[in-house]
């Protein structure tokens, strides 16, 4: 498939005319002093290739020149950090992934963080499920002892980061914020969405992959900036004292996963995520998002991946001005 544009150029020149940058964008990314440094870049990472029961796609996540080349690439494209999907220690692999990222992000001056993936097994103890993994997730890798890799992890106003990606509805959330409220270095929990349930148990709220209202149409016209508006403006009106992580995406077609419901967002040659990054840069003007998620860096398997490139069916870039300059109508609908 031809490459219209590489991704770093496509990266690095939506970004700057977003408005999101200053001339020492690169160094500010490099630190990752959220929120003063502005709005930093952070990729979804999917640790399990190089397993036999996922896609081959070329190499093994835990090859250390593999993922040192992935941080170098991943940095030209002003990306700040991988958020790693990860499952605790009951699926051995991706945990080994994520303790060779973190190695080689505190080698390479580039952020590290989690996007705990809760378990759908433990009937009946949910809740202390998700703390054993937690616990093991502080003890491994945030604590005093878990060695100098610990300061790749990526902070917000000091503390560390962690994404929740829910699956268990009898999880109690408020009981597993007094646990990781008490250990001596405090996270900052970001659930997915949003949680009616137990909204004061989390720290902010973050977006992910959707269709929006209208549901996964066939040809993948539905690509979910009517959800990323709504989930913007439910930030702002009920939300406003939590951390608002927006995102973006390139498409979605999980055709080639083994757990496929033939999904599919059309690419839309580049439009889907150009798009997604204009309802960013209107939601940011006003409200300074610190962070914002690109899902994903390598999901090959459900058709998200940036890390080759995003395809744009052969056309030449299009001006900054062009792709995200002048329609005014759609920032006021946000505003509504």
């Amino acid at each position: 498939m031809r490459q219209g544009l590489l991704f770093s150029g496509v990266i690095v020149a939506l970004w700057l005319a977003a408005g999101c940058a200053k001339p020492n964008l690169r160094d500010s990314l490099s630190t990752l002093q959220a929120p003063d440094a502005g709005p930093i870049l952070l990729a979804i990472y999917q640790p399990w290739f190089g397993q036999k029961d996922h896609l081959d796609v070329g190499y093994s996540c835990h090859d250390p020149n593999v993922l040192r080349q992935q941080i170098a690439k991943a940095r030209e494209m002003n990306i700040g950090g991988f958020v790693v999907n990860w499952y605790g220690p009951r699926q051995e692999f991706e945990d080994r992934t994520y303790a060779l990222l973190q190695k080689a992000a505190s080698e390479n001056n580039f952020k590290i963080a989690v996007q705990y993936d809760e378990a759908v097994d433990h009937p009946g103890y949910a809740t202390d499920a998700v703390i054993v993994d937690l616990q093991y997730l502080y003890d491994k890798y945030l604590s005093a002892e878990a060695g100098p890799s610990r300061e790749a992890y990526l902070r917000y106003n000091g503390k560390p980061v962690i994404f929740i990606f829910p699956k268990d509805a009898r999880t109690d959330w408020n009981h597993i914020r007094e646990v990781t409220q008490s250990w001596p270095d405090p996270p900052l929990l970001i659930y997915e969405d949003d949680s009616e349930k137990y909204p004061e148990a989390f720290d902010g709220f973050y977006a992910w992959v959707q269709p929006g209202d209208g549901g996964w149409a066939r040809d993948g016209s539905n690509w979910g900036g009517d959800y990323l508006k709504d989930f913007y403006k439910s930030m702002r009106q009920h939300h406003p004292d939590k951390i608002t992580v927006g995102a973006v995406w390139p498409g979605f077609d999980d055709t080639k996963a083994s757990w496929s419901l033939n999904r599919h967002i059309a690419n839309r040659c580049g439009k889907t995520f150009e798009d997604g990054l204009k309802l960013f840069r209107r939601y940011q003007a006003n409200e300074k998002a610190p962070y914002l998620l690109i899902e994903t860096w390598n999901d090959y398997e459900e058709g998200t991946a940036v890390e080759r490139g995003i395809d744009t069916c052969g056309q030449s870039e299009r001006s900054s001005q062009t792709a995200l300059g002048g329609d005014r109508r759609e920032a006021h609908d946000l505003a509504q």
